[in-house]
C-alpha cells in the first residue's frame, strides 16, 4: 500500500501531516511528532543509504547547477560523518541501482526521463518556489526539486534527518553517530516556503567577526563566506546582506559573487547601499565620483550605480532601490518635500539603469525599497516607487516593527517584507554583545508581520552572526511556515532546537536555561545597563533579581557534566557562556549600586561589594578569553572582542569599565547605624524620623530592620517592640558587619483599623526608635480571587484575569513568556478590525480598592509602535459599569528615530520618562536614571478612575486596535517606595 506524507519541514516537531490512505484524509494536528523518514533499523522496502560498511551511490547531472552539485558532496561527506563511510559521487545520467538519484525539474536528464516515463509525478512541485520531492522508486531514493534550491533543501534535508546539524559548523553542533541509515518507503512533498526571501544581514562586524575572519581565513573573503552560505541553505534560508563596515563583497574578494550564486545565494546589499554597491565601493572612488548627492552630481552617481550592476548583472541579486546620505544618514539637507523629488528622481535613474544593462522591464528583477529612518516619513508623505518593487518595512532597532502591511499597498505586485533587528549599533543604544531577544517576542513581532502582508522578504539584522545562533535558526524555520509555530508552542520548538543539539535527555533543561537568561537580558540589555535601575530597599528587588540570575548560573553549570563531551564545545557558545557573562554583568551593576547605597549610608560592607564587582570584572574577563582560546581548539579566536561593561552613550566604549563605585574607611571603634526597608537613609539621623513602611494586614507585610556596624571591632544591640502584636526575628545580636531583623505582624491578634508600636534599637546607651503603623480591615464575602491593598501600591499580572469574554471578531489570547512578566496578553487575531466597545473582547479583574475616590491605574504594554498611523493603537478601560474611557498609546509615543512630547504615559514617579530619544542619547542623569520605554521594554499608559465606594470592585480592559499587548496593572503606585517591576503581585482568595 503506497502512502503520501505531505510536511512542512521546520524541524520534527513543526510538522503538519497529512496521510493519504485509500483516497481518505486525516488531519493531524500541529506539533504532533510524526516518525522521521530517516530510521536506523531496517523496515521493508526501505532504501538503504548506509549500513553494514556501504553506502550508496549519489548520481546527478553534469548539467544541473553548481550548487547542487556542491551539495550533493556535502551529503556524501554528511553520510561519512555519521555512518564511517561516505557514498560517491557520480556526475551521470544512467544511475546504478540502489542509488540516491539527485537532480532539478528541467535541469536534470535524470528526473525530467523519470517524469517522462511516467514513474515519477511532479505536480505537486513544478513549477512553485523551492519546493522538493522526496520519492522511493524502484529501489532508487529520488531527490527532485522545482527549482535549484528546492533541490539543494531536499539534499540538506536528508543530511539533517541522518544526524547532521545546520550549526554543525557555526556553533559545533556533534553530528549524530549511526551504524545504519535508511529512507522508509513513501513519497514526502515539501511545499514552497511562506515567506520567499529570508536571510540575514551580517554588520557591525567589527572588531569581532572582522578579527576572527581575518585570523581564521585571512580575510572576510569567499572561503569564510562559503561557510555562511552553507549554513544558510542547511537552514533552508535563499539570501544575504554581506558585511559592510569598510568592505566590498563584490571587490575585496572577486570570488565572493561567483561563489555566491554557485552555492545558489541570492545577495543583496544593506538598506542604504543601492545597486549592488557597497558603501566602500563609493569612498574608494570618492575623489572620482565626486559629492554624494543625487541633485547635484546625477551623472557620476548614475555611472557608479551603472558600472555595479553590470558587474552583478549574472548572478542572482535581489536589488536595494533608494540612496541615503553618506554615512547612513539622512539625504540632502533640504525639507522633506525636496529630498523626496531628489529620491523620486534617484528611483527613476536607477530603473533606467536597470533597463538598460538587463534590456528588459525592470519589474522582472526583484527590487527593494527599505523604509528605514527618515524615509518612512517620506513614505507617510506620499513618497511612492514602482508596484513591483518591494516595500521592506523594518523595525525601530529594537525589535518592534514599525509598521504593518498598510491597506493601501496589499495588492502590491513586488508585495513587502521586514527588515529586523536582534543586533544594533546605533540608536537608540548598542544591542551587539549577546542574544536578548527572547523567542517569544520574536514569535510575536514576526507572526504580527506575516499575518499583516510582510511576507515576501524577512531579513535579519545578527551583527556577528555569533551569539546569535538560537534566534536565527527560530527566524528562518519559522520563515518556512509562521502557522506551524503559535505563541502557545515557542518553548516546543525551544525544547526541540535544545534536543537536536544535545539530546532529548537534556532538552527541556537547556530549553529552560536558555529561555531565562534571554527574558532576563530583555528586563535591561547588558550596553544598556546603568546604576539603579532595580530598587534595593523595595520589595527585594535586587536581591530577587540577583537570586534569579545566581540559579540559572548554577543550573547551567551544574547541567554542564551531564553534557556529552563531544557536545561541550556547543554547550559552552550556546547556553554556559552567555548565561554566567550576562548574570556577571548584571550583578556588577547590582554590586555596585549596593556599594554606592552602602557607602551613603556607612556600612563596612560597602568594601565587599567593591570587592564582587572588581572579581566579576576579572571573570568577565576570563570567560570571553576562554571563548575566544579555548573552545573548539581555538577555532572562535577573536569572536567575543566586544567592549560590552560600562557605556556613557549609545556607541561602544574604548574599554569596558567598571561603574563608579568608592571604599569606605571604617571608624576606629565599632559604632551602631541601623538601615530599614523602603528608605535609602540609615540612622541615626538628626532630622527623619525612623519608619517602617506601612504593614498591610492583606498582604500580611513584613519588612527588616538591618543593624550594622560603621567602625572597626564588635558590639552588641537590643531590639525590643512595645507591642504584643509586633514580632521580631531576633531581640539582641552582635554585629561585626551587620544584622537582619525581620519585622512581622501577629495578625490574629492585631485589632482592626490603624495601629501603631515603637521597636527600640539599643546599642549601650544609643537608642533608636523605629515606627511601626500597621493596618487591618474585615474583608468583603467573595468567591472568587482578587488583588488589592489596605495601604497603597498593587500588581494584577495581565494574563490573571477572572473573565475573558471574547468579541464579535477577536479575543485576548495568553502569550507565554513574552515580555518581563510570565506572560503576557495579546489578540488573536491579530488583523482583527478595530472593535467599538460594545463588541469588543474583554478582560474582567476583580481588584479590592480600601476607599471610596480616584484611584490611579497604570497599565503596562509591550512598547508597540505606531504601525497603522491611520487609526490608533487604543486600548479601553472601566471600573464596575462606568462609561469605559479610551486609551491612545500613540499619544506621547516614542519613535527611535523621532521626537515626542511627554505626556501622561508614564507614572512619572515611578517610571521617569525620557525627553526625546536620539542617536546619540545620553539616558544618565544628575547620577538618576531617566528611564526609558525602549530600554525597560514597557509603555505605560496612566489613567484614573472613581472608585464610587469602597470594597471589591471590576476592573475592566477592552481591546479597540489588535496590536495592543499588555503585560501588567499597577494601582495606586506609591511614589515614595519606587522599583523597577513595581510591588510583587499578591493574588488573594485562591482556592
Amino acid at each position: 500500500m503506497q502512502f503520501q506524507l505531505k510536511y512542512y519541514k521546520v524541524s520534527l516537531l513543526f510538522l503538519v501531516l497529512t496521510i493519504n490512505t485509500n483516497g481518505q484524509s486525516i488531519q493531524k494536528k500541529k506539533w504532533e511528532t510524526p516518525q522521521a523518514y530517516v530510521i536506523n533499523e531496517f523496515q521493508p522496502k526501505a532504501f538503504t543509504i548506509a549500513s553494514n560498511g556501504s553506502s550508496a551511490a549519489i548520481y546527478i547531472d553534469p548539467n544541473d547547477w553548481k550548487g547542487v552539485n556542491h551539495a550533493a558532496k556535502n551529503l556524501a561527506d554528511d553520510i561519512r560523518k555519521v555512518t564511517g563511510t561516505a557514498s560517491r559521487v557520480f556526475e551521470n545520467t544512467k544511475p546504478a541501482k540502489n542509488s540516491i538519484v539527485i537532480g532539478t525539474i528541467g535541469k536534470s536528464r535524470i528526473i525530467d526521463q523519470l517524469i517522462a516515463s511516467k514513474k515519477l509525478d511532479v505536480s505537486s512541485v513544478r513549477g512553485k518556489w523551492e519546493s522538493f520531492l522526496i520519492q522511493t522508486i524502484d529501489g532508487q531514493l529520488i531527490v527532485a526539486g522545482s527549482d535549484k534550491r528546492g533541490t539543494i533543501y531536499g539534499i540538506y534535508d536528508i543530511s539533517e534527518k541522518i544526524g547532521v546539524s545546520p550549526w554543525y559548523f557555526w556553533a559545533d553542533v556533534p553530528i549524530k553517530k549511526a551504524t545504519a541509515l535508511y529512507v522508509k518507503q513513501g513519497r514526502y512533498i515539501q511545499d514552497p516556503p511562506k515567506v520567499k526571501y529570508r536571510g540575514i544581514f551580517i554588520n557591525d562586524e567589527e572588531p569581532s567577526f572582522g578579527q576572527w575572519a581575518r585570523n581564521a581565513y585571512g580575510g572576510i573573503n569567499s572561503k569564510m563566506y562559503a561557510t555562511i552560505f552553507e549554513l544558510l541553505l542547511r537552514l533552508k534560508a535563499n539570501y544575504l546582506w554581506p558585511a559592510m563596515w569598510g568592505k566590498s563583497f563584490n571587490e575585496d574578494d572577486p570570488l565572493n559573487p561567483v561563489v555566491a550564486d554557485e552555492y545558489g545565494i541570492v545577495m543583496g546589499t544593506s538598506h542604504h547601499e543601492p545597486m549592488m554597491r557597497s558603501q566602500k565601493e563609493y569612498t574608494n572612488r570618492k575623489e572620482q565620483i565626486g559629492e554624494w548627492n543625487y541633485a547635484t552630481n546625477k551623472k557620476n552617481i548614475d555611472q557608479f550605480f551603472l558600472e555595479g550592476l553590470q558587474r552583478n548583472k549574472n548572478f542572482d541579486n535581489l536589488i536595494t532601490i533608494g540612496m541615503r546620505g553618506e554615512g547612513d544618514v539622512a539625504m540632502g539637507e533640504g525639507n522633506d518635500l525636496e529630498n523626496i523629488k531628489t529620491l523620486q528622481d534617484v528611483v527613476k535613474g536607477q530603473r533606467e539603469i536597470m533597463e538598460k544593462v538587463y534590456k528588459d522591464n525592470p519589474a522582472n528583477h526583484p527590487q527593494l525599497w527599505a523604509i528605514f529612518t527618515e524615509v518612512q516619513r517620506y513614505y507617510d508623505a506620499g513618497l511612492t516607487v514602482p508596484n513591483d518593487v518591494t516595500l521592506l518595512f523594518c523595525d525601530n532597532n529594537w525589535g518592534y516593527i514599525r509598521r504593518t502591511m498598510p491597506e493601501k499597498e496589499k495588492n502590491r505586485k513586488g508585495g513587502a517584507g521586514l527588515y529586523y533587528h536582534i543586533d544594533m549599533n546605533g540608536g537608540p543604544w548598542n544591542d551587539r554583545w549577546i542574544n536578548t531577544t527572547t523567542i517569544p517576542k520574536l514569535q510575536q513581532q514576526f507572526h504580527l508581520a506575516y499575518e499583516s502582508g510582510l511576507d515576501r522578504i524577512w531579513i535579519v539584522n545578527v551583527g556577528d552572526l555569533k551569539p546569535k545562533e538560537l534566534p536565527i535558526d527560530f527566524i528562518m524555520r519559522f520563515a518556512w511556515n509562521p502557522d506551524v509555530i503559535p505563541a502557545d508552542k515557542t518553548m516546543d520548538y525551544t525544547v526541540d532546537w535544545a534536543g537536536r543539539i544535545f539530546g532529548k535527555e537534556h532538552a527541556e533543561e537547556v530549553a529552560d536555561i536558555v529561555s531565562k537568561y534571554t527574558k532576563y537580558n530583555l528586563w535591561r540589555k547588558p550596553e544598556a545597563q546603568v546604576p539603579n535601575i532595580f530598587s534595593i530597599v523595595n520589595h527585594y528587588e535586587s536581591d530577587r533579581v540577583l537570586k534569579l540570575w545566581k540559579d540559572l548560573v548554577e543550573k547551567a553549570e551544574s547541567l554542564q557534566s551531564k553534557i556529552p563531551v563531544q557536545a561541550r564545545d556547543a554547550y559552552y557558545q550556546l547556553v554556559l557562556y552567555p548565561v554566567k557573562a550576562s548574570a556577571g554583568v548584571a550583578e556588577i551593576y547590582l554590586a555596585a549600586d549596593k556599594n554606592m547605597l552602602y557607602v551613603k549610608q556607612g556600612r563596612l560592607s560597602a568594601n565587599d561589594y567593591y570587592k564582587r564587582a572588581h572579581e566579576l570584572f576579572e571573570e568577565d574577563q576570563k570567560l570571553s578569553a576562554f571563548y575566544n582560546d579555548s573552545i573548539a581548539g581555538g577555532k572562535w579566536k577573536n569572536m567575543m572582542s566586544d567592549i560590552h561593561i560600562g557605556y556613557k552613550m549609545w556607541s561602544m566604549p574604548k574599554a569596558n569599565t567598571l561603574p563608579e563605585m568608592k571604599q569606605i574607611k571604617p571608624l576606629q571603634e565599632p559604632s551602631m547605624g541601623v538601615a530599614l526597608e523602603g528608605s535609602e537613609l540609615s540612622w541615626p539621623d538628626p532630622v527623619q524620623k525612623a519608619a517602617l513602611p506601612l504593614f498591610d494586614g492583606l498582604a500580611k507585610s513584613s519588612y527588616y530592620i538591618d543593624v550594622f556596624n560603621r567602625g572597626m571591632g564588635t558590639f552588641e544591640f537590643e531590639a525590643k517592640a512595645d507591642k504584643p502584636w509586633v514580632k521580631l526575628s531576633q531581640n539582641k545580636g552582635l554585629v561585626e558587619k551587620e544584622s537582619r531583623i525581620e519585622v512581622n505582624i501577629d495578625w490574629d491578634i492585631l485589632p482592626d483599623g490603624t495601629s501603631e508600636a515603637l521597636i527600640e534599637i539599643r546599642q549601650g546607651k544609643k537608642i533608636l526608635p523605629v515606627h511601626i503603623t500597621a493596618v487591618k480591615a474585615a474583608m468583603p464575602k467573595i468567591n472568587e480571587p482578587y488583588f488589592g491593598s489596605l495601604t497603597g501600591e498593587f500588581s494584577i499580572p495581565s494574563n490573571k484575569y477572572n473573565a475573558n469574554i471574547p468579541g464579535d471578531n477577536a479575543k485576548w489570547v495568553i502569550l507565554s513568556d513574552l515580555g518581563r512578566s510570565d506572560a503576557s496578553i495579546g489578540i488573536d487575531p491579530v488583523t482583527a478590525p478595530s472593535a467599538a466597545i460594545e463588541s469588543a473582547p474583554r478582560l474582567e479583574y476583580k481588584i479590592f480598592l480600601p476607599k471610596m475616590g480616584k484611584a490611579k491605574f497604570c497599565l503596562g504594554i509591550l512598547p508597540v509602535q505606531d504601525i497603522n498611523p491611520e487609526r490608533g493603537l487604543r486600548m479601553a478601560v472601566a471600573l464596575d459599569n462606568q462609561t469605559p474611557q479610551i486609551l491612545d498609546a500613540r499619544k506621547g509615543l516614542v519613535d527611535t528615530f523621532g521626537e515626542y512630547t511627554p505626556s501622561n504615559l508614564a507614572h512619572s514617579k515611578v517610571l521617569k520618562p525620557l525627553p526625546a530619544l536620539s542617536m546619540d542619547i545620553d539616558f544618565i542623569g544628575n547620577g538618576k536614571l531617566r528611564r526609558n520605554e525602549v530600554f525597560d521594554n514597557l509603555r505605560w499608559l496612566d489613567i484614573e478612575l472613581d472608585a464610587e465606594q469602597s470594597g471589591i470592585h471590576t476592573l475592566k480592559v477592552f481591546m479597540i486596535d489588535p496590536e495592543i499587548v499588555l503585560e501588567k496593572i499597577v494601582v495606586n503606585p506609591d511614589n515614595s517606595h519606587t522599583s523597577y517591576f513595581g510591588a510583587v503581585p499578591i493574588q488573594h482568595n485562591l482556592k
